[in-house]
């Protein structure tokens, strides 16, 4: 049987007296490209299980009470792979998740991520934190702190799953990340729907006017990123350039 994940101390009540996790995890790597460019802009660490296992089977071992120390976990862990693995003399970027709820006060909070990245030699201007949430959210103003205080540090933000669930309009209307990661769902079927083009159309424009960058995630087929980069967008994510890769980089195809 694996041994718990230990974490550095961290700075808030929250993540002191958090239950302690009673499983292992790691993470895969999944690279966002800039196409116009032929390049990798950065890449999402995604939990996995330490034998490949899915995000969703560790996930659901994640109650209320473990998910300071496992919020707090999952970036330290992010971090030192990344010290690894990363290019030293590039601009990649690390895209970490975090859960909003878990973060009681983001100065505090944001601690132990800024101390693993000076142990293992990560600038913190290469580091983008993403969230989205499945409930709404009880407190937009203290997410719009969260947000506030990251960028105040140098931080990178995001908001994941654009248009699915919660993770909308009503976001933006309180807050402004510096990317909005557009949802897969969305980009489904995209190059045969004008529905789909036109919502897009609308994102981008919108985006454009509050200066804010795309990414267009889940992106599976030509035909879907032949519309997404006739629209304007260069960042993408997707098994049509790679799939995850447990502990390492994987290799990219930018032809798709």
């Amino acid at each position: 049987m694996d041994a718990p994940v230990k974490t550095t101390e961290a700075g808030c009540r929250g993540c002191r007296n958090g239950v302690a996790l009673p499983f292992s995890f790691t993470m895969a790597f999944h690279p966002i490209i800039d196409l116009r460019r032929q390049a990798i802009w950065g890449y999402e660490a995604l939990v996995r299980g330490t034998e490949g296992q899915s995000a969703g089977s560790i996930l659901s071992q994640v109650d209320e009470q473990r998910q300071y120390k496992f919020d707090q976990a999952c970036r330290v862990k992010a971090i030192e792979l990344a010290g690894q693995l990363f290019p030293k003399t590039e601009d990649t970027r690390l895209s970490i998740n975090f859960m909003p709820n878990a973060v009681y006060e983001p100065a505090a909070c944001i601690r132990t991520s800024l101390e693993t990245a000076r142990r293992v030699g990560f600038d913190t201007r290469r580091i983008m934190f993403e969230f989205t949430e499945n409930e709404r959210m009880a407190d937009t103003k203290h997410v719009a702190r969260i947000i506030a205080e990251y960028r105040r540090l140098g931080f990178i933000t995001a908001i994941d799953d654009f248009g699915a669930g919660h993770a909308g309009l009503n976001l933006l209307a309180n807050f402004q990340t510096d990317l909005i990661k557009i949802d897969m769902e969305l980009i489904r079927g995209i190059a045969g729907s004008a529905a789909r083009q036109a919502i897009l159309a609308g994102i981008l424009v919108m985006a454009r006017a509050l200066d804010i960058t795309i990414i267009a995630e889940g992106v599976e087929t030509r035909d879907e990123l032949t519309i997404l980069a006739e629209a304007g967008i260069d960042l993408f994510q997707g098994f049509l350039f790679a799939k995850p890769a447990l502990e390492s980089l994987p290799a990219v195809s930018f032809a798709g």
